[in-house]
């Protein structure tokens, strides 16, 4: 592909950011004075109005509008795969959900997301018939170890990274075959972040260096052994420069060992936010719309930081300290 093939979608995609909840809108939304006045903000952004302000009506409006960004897109670029990157980890949940639900003698169906490659209830029907021949391999091979994991071990910690390790796997072919270095490197990004995540978290836990290598995911600018081993003061040098900051904050977490992560966590959400927010400034080509995919995942979460918090009294100031940067 050449990224003239993204001329028209490029145009669309840059109208189309016009609606993404900006930094204004969000402060909007942080001091509006009732929680309805704080959800109008939302139809500004092109969502419907939820039914009520409870976490499941929220969250059926957010759904329903991931899934059609990514129908539309997929229709319009012209790579579908480039869509599928970011529809996969919605697959990967359902299959979480799933299998714990079987295990537990429990129903998923609220559980399960759209917006993945695979209509949720189909996924459901077919989990249960023992036929998932209609599913990419990567991902049926995973459910089945993950199945057989949690039936012998009742570990769901085994089955889970399991999964992760096949979904990011699975993104980094679909990345792969798009053709996309911005795509790719966004792909070895995420792994990174999650990395460095669950390093600080195991090294709080007293985990020694052999067992933090075995929940590492691979596919990520820095290989697992150099992760597991390394001092977490070189973390800073270790990781891609967009790291820098999370990795220095994730050091000190790790060595005090206790403590929230809060601050931790919005640096790596950051991270990642800074590594897109390159595509704002080219003018046409696949980076634009992988910008404004991840836009939207990071607008959905903001939005449900903001409404889920003013629901629990939490005070504008608290809300700001929780949300993370923006993409315009």
């Amino acid at each position: 592909m050449k990224d003239t093939d993204y001329l028209t979608i490029s145009a669309r995609v840059r109208a189309m950011e016009n609606s993404l909840l900006t930094k204004e809108r969000r402060e909007r939304m942080v001091d509006a004075r009732s929680d309805e006045e704080a959800v109008k903000v939302l139809t500004e952004c092109g969502y419907a109005e939820p039914e009520d302000l409870s976490q499941s009506a929220v969250n059926a409006v957010l759904s329903q509008a991931r899934a059609a960004v990514f129908a539309d897109l997929a229709r319009s670029v012209p790579q579908p795969r480039l869509v599928e990157v970011f529809q996969i980890k919605y697959d990967y949940h359902n299959a979480k959900a799933l299998l714990k639900a079987e295990a537990l003698g429990e129903n998923a169906k609220r559980l399960l997301m759209s917006g993945g490659r695979y209509e949720p209830d189909l996924l459901a029907e077919a989990f249960h018939r023992g036929d998932m021949e209609d599913f990419s391999e990567t991902f049926r091979t995973a459910i089945s170890k993950a199945q057989t994991a949690l039936a012998k071990e009742k570990d769901p910690q085994k089955c889970d990274l399991i999964l992760d390790k096949a979904c990011y796997a699975e993104m980094a072919g679909a990345a792969a075959e798009c053709g996309s270095e911005f795509l790719r490197g966004y792909v070895r990004l995420s792994v990174d972040t999650v990395n460095l995540r669950t390093a600080v978290r195991c090294i709080r836990m007293g985990v020694p260096p052999v067992e933090i290598e075995r929940d590492l995911l691979p596919g990520g600018n820095v290989d697992v052994q150099t992760v597991a081993e390394a001092p977490k003061e070189a973390w800073g040098k270790l990781f891609p420069a967009e790291l820098e900051k999370a990795a220095a904050v994730g050091a000190d977490a790790a060595a005090s060992g206790e403590g929230s992560l809060t601050e931790f966590e919005r640096a790596c959400d950051n991270a990642l936010m800074a590594y897109l927010s390159q595509a704002r400034r080219v003018p046409f080509g696949e980076e634009p719309v992988v910008g404004y995919l991840c836009a939207r995942e990071a607008e959905a979460t903001a939005i449900r930081t903001i409404l889920s918090l003013r629901k629990a009294g939490a005070g504008a100031e608290i809300i700001r300290e929780r949300l993370r940067e923006c993409y315009v």
